[in-house]
């Protein structure tokens, strides 16, 4: 047949694990997720790469900003676009990308917070931003009710090409009061 050398059993492992979770993932959440040795994943993860292009396989192992993840080789992408190619239930609505705008710039933020920032109610906007994964809740507000508080995920900086949430485009003196908090957490 052909001279393509089996898998290492971690190999094996990680590529399971990139495979079930479906999207990028860091050499730390790998390691998480596999129990193996964070030495070993780089190794690993190469030898990942080298088998699916040993293999002409219609994947390829993506490594973008320290996150790996499997994508279709770029020669099928024609063939692809007219099934997967249209993103419609993907984008965001103006609303949504309002909403995960006011996240990003002023985490932790609760709920009310949100609907306060926008003037109108932000329930399913807030919902649809959970279900997608762009937003979490990380903790509880330390006020009456102890609404949860929001901020952006891994995936929302993925996404967004973003290594941080430190690259955000800076907003103007007018924009960034709307995000800012005074000392008892209250919105301006």
């Amino acid at each position: 047949m052909n001279d393509i050398s089996p898998l290492t059993d971690k190999a094996k492992l990680i590529e399971v694990i990139l495979f079930i979770e479906n999207g990028p993932l860091t050499v730390d959440r790998i390691k998480e997720l596999s129990g193996v040795d964070k030495e070993d994943i780089p190794d690993c993860l190469r030898e990942l790469k080298e088998h699916y292009e040993d293999r002409n396989s219609g994947l390829m192992l993506l490594e973008e900003e320290g996150l790996y993840s499997f994508q279709p080789v770029t020669e099928l992408y024609p063939s692809l676009r007219q099934s997967y190619g249209r993103k419609v239930d993907k984008r965001l609505s103006r609303a949504a990308l309002e909403t995960l705008s006011i996240v990003a710039y002023s985490q932790p933020i609760t709920r009310s917070e949100i609907d306060k920032i926008r003037g109108i109610q932000s329930d399913s906007i807030v919902r649809l931003l959970r279900e997608r994964d762009y937003i979490k809740v990380n903790g509880r507000a330390d006020k009456p009710g102890h609404p949860c508080l929001y901020c952006t995920t891994r995936k929302f900086l993925y996404e967004f090409k973003l290594k941080s949430i430190s690259e955000l485009p800076k907003l103007s003196e007018a924009d960034r009061l709307k995000f800012t908090k005074d000392n008892e957490g209250e919105l301006f």
